[in-house]
């Protein structure tokens, strides 16, 4: 599994013109919705056609999520963006600068094998080829192990297939003149470097990005605290031995603002923060604030596996996780250790300039390197995989709720100009992009639904004998009664209720099981009710050039879902991980 992109007039969502494009270019061009605009004078002007709408009291404003007039609406405390109003007016014919200064860096890359940080590599090889050494710290037994993983993995992968055209017999020999693997574990406190590489990266390295993580959401609590909390302080802690460092970039989740409701603004998030301690204020309860200390729980997770039996230890540890999570305020183990991940970052920065991306839920390319490149299955993946091989007739969603979705090459292209920016500037600040969909271009669940029942219907997937499955609409449930009744049903009619204890009854019956978890896991996301600003986004976007809107674009708000998801994502999926299982010869 593994997102998003006002100033004092509240401009909610800017109306553009939409601008000729070439076919290839199909994905950022849509119809444009009614959107909603926020005056001056606080009156909040809508029509229908999205699905979280600011409205209008008295000097606040009031997000209702899902569009509905909701009794217990949610204040904005804030909607100008962290660190105060900015201006944009200033408009240099260059831009950014992206490509003049990504020429002749080096990077140090972890997570390398993941897929966000694979289009990361090869967007900054194919756009500027010029580039220093890309250092790829790969978790091996050793340095041809290391090198055999970015080979099969990377190098080799059909994501790298424009480089290989471009460079011909060559293009091996010139992806290893770029990138260098490098033996290491971000949960070990050296990173597991030889003494000797360790003295040579921290010598060359521009660039640190730590996009490793562990995002299984129910993960072991010690598990995801050694990669996503302390992997980022081991990081930090290098990166202050890099004598050239211009800026360290840290891939995070917009989720990890756990069960924040409303309008979630672009802020980071300080040692001992809670979701929880910021209820406990706005509702004023009586009591002890919450209060978080990131120390106190790594010696938790430590201390938690004494004394249990080795078998039960890793039920207890996931447990743990999400007891932990939720009593601070974030919804399960992954965004909980990913946040105070961010809590380290910033403690430990002192005066290194340190960027935090945000993505919501990355998903297939839109464009780069080419449309619907993905790899294994993300978040809503295996719901859209269930329901065109005719095994997932309905699921636990909120209809009117919103799927905050970013497609993975406008993430990595976010990311870039980031980069730029504050590597260049060389401020000892910390600054948060949000890369996410749902305030400016909103997937409504009910709309998604029919995208789906569009495509399997016209484009529908085959059974072991060749025969077309055809799919009913998907049924949307509000309870996690009504979806189990359903799933029940669904199977009775399938099987009937003599065949139950056959094989094939088994096989159904396991299937619901699987339906049932991935609802559990999957709940706090469909029916969440935040939404992302993307304000520190925008206004990077905005003093883009030209050209590197056109080469480096993550305009969310361009994105035309109906041509996504069934033109790109679907096709992508079923391509890159069904590999062309299931689909009519």
């Amino acid at each position: 599994m593994e997102a998003l992109f006002l100033g004092s007039s509240l401009s909610i969502a800017r109306t553009k013109l939409a601008r000729v494009s070439e076919k290839r270019d199909r994905c950022f061009l849509r119809k444009k919705k009614s959107l909603v605009y926020c005056q001056g004078g606080g009156n909040a002007i809508k029509t229908s056609g999205i699905s979280s709408v600011l409205t209008d009291h008295g000097s606040a404003v009031v997000l209702s999520p899902n569009g509905k007039n909701q009794t217990e609406n949610i204040a904005v405390k804030d909607l100008v963006p962290y660190g105060g109003p900015q201006s944009t007016s200033v408009e240099m014919q260059d831009g950014i600068g992206i490509v003049k200064f990504l020429r002749g860096k080096s990077f140090f890359i972890t997570g390398a094998t993941g897929f966000l940080a694979k289009v990361l590599i090869e967007k900054i090889i194919r756009t500027v080829p010029d580039v220093g050494k890309l250092y790829v710290l790969i978790k091996a037994k050793n340095k041809e192990a290391a090198m055999e993983r970015l080979k099969n993995e990377i190098i080799h992968t059909e994501l790298f297939k424009r480089l290989r055209q471009t460079h011909g017999i060559s293009f091996q020999d010139f992806m290893l003149s770029k990138i260098v693997p490098v033996v290491g574990n971000v949960c070990d406190s050296d990173l597991g470097l030889e003494a000797d590489l360790a003295e040579v990266i921290s010598k060359e390295v521009d660039v640190i990005v730590n996009s490793a993580a562990n995002t299984t959401f129910d993960e072991r609590y010690d598990v995801a605290l050694d990669i996503n909390t302390k992997g980022p302080c081991h990081l930090m802690s290098f990166a202050k031995n890099c004598k050239k460092l211009k800026v360290f970039l840290q891939v995070s989740t917009a989720y990890v603002n756990g069960q924040r409701q409303g309008r979630v603004m672009e802020k980071p998030f300080h040692i001992g923060e809670t979701i929880a301690g910021e209820s406990f204020v706005s509702q004023n309860q009586p009591g002890i604030l919450p209060k978080l200390d990131v120390e106190h729980e790594l010696r938790l997770a430590l201390a938690s596996k004494e004394g249990i039996e080795n078998n039960a230890v890793a039920q207890k540890m996931k447990e743990l996780g999400l007891e932990r999570a939720q009593t601070y305020g974030w919804q399960d183990t992954y965004v909980f250790t990913k946040a105070m991940g961010e809590m380290m970052v910033d403690s430990m920065r002192e005066d290194i300039p340190v960027v935090i991306i945000r993505p919501s839920v990355i998903e297939s390319t839109c464009k780069d390197p080419f449309p619907g490149w993905m790899e294994g299955n993300r978040m809503m993946d295996p719901i859209i995989l269930y329901y065109g091989k005719g095994q997932l007739t309905g699921f636990l969603v909120d209809p009117n709720g919103v799927l905050d979705v970013v497609p993975a090459d406008m993430v990595v292209n976010a990311t870039l100009a980031a980069i730029a920016k504050h590597g260049m500037a060389q401020k000892p600040d910390i600054n948060v992009y949000q890369i996410a969909s749902s305030v400016v271009n909103p997937l409504v669940f009910e709309d998604l639904a029919t995208l789906l029942y569009e495509h399997y219907n016209t484009s529908p997937c085959v059974d072991p004998k060749g025969r077309p499955i055809q799919v009913p609409s998907m049924k949307l449930f509000r309870s996690m009664e009504d979806f189990s009744a359903h799933l029940w049903r669904d199977t009775i009619q399938r099987n009937g209720l003599a065949s139950m204890d056959s094989v094939k009854g088994k096989l159904f019956q396991k299937l619901e099981m699987q339906a049932k978890h991935l609802a559990n896991i999957y709940e706090p996301y469909t029916f969440y009710g935040g939404r992302f600003d993307n304000s520190n986004t925008q206004r990077l976007m905005d003093i883009m050039s030209d050209e590197e809107k056109r080469n480096f674009g993550f305009d969310v708000q361009s994105i035309d879902w109906k041509d996504y998801i069934t033109n790109v994502h679907i096709p992508g999926l079923r391509r890159h991980v069904m590999k062309g299982r299931g689909m009519a010869s």
